[in-house]
């Protein structure tokens, strides 16, 4: 009878995991990036897209927007 397969703690497969990763020239990086489901991030950025809408240069800032947007209009 064989005996079954020994298995991997968690642990072991990131591991595992990562080590072949790097083996195809790669390496890890976190980052981290702000909570979107928040309210503060919602009334924040509702407060700065106000400020910007507002601004004497806000017609230059959006026509640079529109210039460098990638459309698919063809």
């Amino acid at each position: 009878m064989a005996t079954p397969p020994k298995r991997l703690s968690s642990r072991d497969k990131v591991r595992t995991h990562r080590e072949r990763m790097r083996a195809r020239g790669l390496r890890p990086l976190q980052i981290w990036v702000p909570e979107t489901r928040t309210a503060a991030f919602r009334e924040a950025a509702h407060r700065q897209s106000l400020a910007v809408a507002r601004s004497s240069q806000a017609g230059e800032d959006q026509a640079f927007i529109d210039a460098i947007t990638a459309t698919d209009e063809a």
